[in-house]
């Protein structure tokens, strides 16, 4: 008999091949940066890969689903306004998504 509130869960969704993941590459006006230095209150240094350094935010609906460190590798949505010295962090790319983007043709700066 099995106890009540457990299932087969692990057995179910245990799978031998892992999956890949569909990652968010830039599109329109998004670059790609690297987290020079945080600044505190949700704020980051970023070199972007238009040669650019931004002082980014991470907007209030997002604050609480990444956690940025530096040199972690990111995607930014530069501002209308200010658009060379500011930008919103929209994504944190995994350590296993840097090869995936250079393989598709985007550059990451070297910090």
């Amino acid at each position: 008999m099995q106890r009540r509130g457990h299932s087969n869960f692990h057995k179910q969704h245990r799978s031998a091949v892992p999956e890949e993941r569909k990652i968010i590459l830039p599109r329109d006006n998004e670059v790609v940066g690297v987290v020079v230095a945080a600044l505190g209150a949700s704020k980051f240094r970023v070199l972007c890969s238009d040669n650019n350094q931004r002082i980014c935010a991470i907007p209030g609906r997002l604050k609480r689903q990444f956690w940025i460190k530096e040199n972690d590798i990111v995607l930014v949505r530069p501002w209308i306004v200010q658009g060379n010295e500011k930008g919103d962090v929209i994504y944190r790319y995994s350590i296993m998504d840097k090869e995936t983007l250079k393989g598709k043709g985007f550059e990451i700066p070297k910090v």
